[in-house]
């Protein structure tokens, strides 16, 4: 972890997986989206990559090794709830520096704090599908 002074940012949020590891990065992860001039250039000052992309925006993914807890804007941590696409949030970001086993070294956001704001439940798919089983090619 770092000696830097967290940096608090307003953002949206994007495939959270914050109680069950991403299948690809084998990690807990978030995107955290829409970020402000002023969140991306603090970020971009902790030495921290700011990506963007078409529906993302400017954006960073924080990842970990727990599981990344919530908590709502009362501060009581949010529970046996999956956290939707467009839900909104402050976050509180550190970083940490690492290297990885073929010597490849990289800084990356570290979740210090994450409270919701505007919570939107997952609820899966929802939508019921109509197949037809003898049509299938």
């Amino acid at each position: 972890m770092s000696e830097a002074k967290p940096v608090t940012i307003k953002c949206g949020i994007m495939w959270a997986n914050l109680q069950e590891k991403n299948k690809m990065s084998g990690k807990y992860q978030v995107d955290l989206t829409e970020l402000s001039a002023d969140g991306k250039e603090a970020l971009e000052m902790m030495g921290l990559s700011v990506r963007s992309k078409e529906g993302h925006n400017d954006f960073v993914t924080a990842k970990s090794v727990n599981p990344i807890r919530i908590y709502d804007t009362d501060g009581d941590e949010i529970k046996g709830k999956l956290l939707a696409n467009g839900s909104k949030a402050t976050a509180v970001l550190g970083y940490y520096d690492w290297t990885n086993p073929s010597g490849k070294a990289g800084r990356s956001p570290s979740i210090l704090k994450l409270v919701i704001t505007d919570f939107i439940e997952y609820m899966g798919n929802t939508d019921a599908v109509d197949v037809s089983l003898e049509e299938a090619l």
